[in-house]
């Protein structure tokens, strides 16, 4: 008997080391993933540097891609875990995208400061887009990520961000179904509207907000204004990204938000 006693009594103790059991047999139908967003950045600094800042620093992002002649691609940390790569930031509304958002970090030094106050900015490599496409493509298929949901880090925070910067392909990445990107025949057509009457500001602080930014609605165009309409610029139209509420500004932003 109380041999018997001790088999039960180790019995029960394993069951309570495995933990409870559950009743699977009724499943929510009201979830989707974690994951809403993708974010690209550049790296500021070298692919050795680069490793050692996003494995060992008080920085992550779930995969860097390097720049070296295969452009590889590095999984930094698993996909389910969230890495510290947005920091203050809000995209449509949600705020802290670290905890809904997977970070790509590309090797890239950003920019140099020329002697003329000029600012240089370096190309992406052309393995290095091939890769983002490869990954992104992957990425998107597995969490039914939307095109308008994979941005930038200057999208999201757009008062102290400038990556992934002006020379980031988001009209070929739009193409592969990667992003969005307006209908240039409808943009010029609208601009030629738009050149006779430009909007007010809050109707562009409206229409920012519409499409994701986070933007004051002032009525003003304050700094804070002007850098997300700077953003923006440099997303869509990257050749001159001043920040000022000119017509093929709002042209842009009429298109993009009229075929959401």
């Amino acid at each position: 008997m109380k041999f018997l006693a001790l088999i039960m009594s180790l019995g029960l103790l394993a069951g309570c080391a495995s933990g409870p059991r559950y009743d699977t047999s009724h499943v929510s139908a009201n979830h989707d993933s974690r994951i809403q967003f993708v974010v690209l950045h550049y790296t500021s600094t070298s692919q050795e540097r680069s490793l050692q800042l996003l494995t060992h620093g008080e920085v992550s992002s779930h995969y860097l891609i390097g720049d070296d002649k295969k452009a590889t691609i590095y999984k930094l940390m698993d996909e389910n875990m969230r890495a510290w790569h947005a920091g203050e930031s809000e995209w449509q509304g949600r705020t802290w995208l670290n905890s809904s958002s997977l970070g790509i970090e590309i090797v890239n030094p950003g920019f140099k400061d020329a002697p003329n106050g000029e600012r240089l900015w370096y190309p992406y490599s052309e393995a290095q887009v091939q890769s983002l496409i490869v990954l992104l493509k992957d990425i998107s298929k597995r969490y039914a990520i939307s095109p308008r949901n994979i941005i930038g880090h200057s999208d999201i925070a757009p008062l102290r961000k400038l990556d992934p910067g002006p020379l980031f392909p988001w009209k070929r990445l739009a193409a592969e179904g990667l992003g969005v990107w307006p209908n240039e025949q409808a943009v010029a057509r609208q601009q030629a509207q738009f050149t006779v009457q430009l909007p007010s500001i809050g109707w562009y602080q409206s229409q920012l907000a519409r499409l994701g930014y986070p933007t004051p609605q002032t009525g003003e165009l304050d700094v804070a204004t002007r850098h997300v309409i700077g953003a923006f610029q440099m997303h869509f139209r990257p050749t001159r990204f001043d920040g000022i509420p000119d017509a093929q500004t709002a042209a842009l932003l009429h298109v993009l938000n009229q075929t959401k």
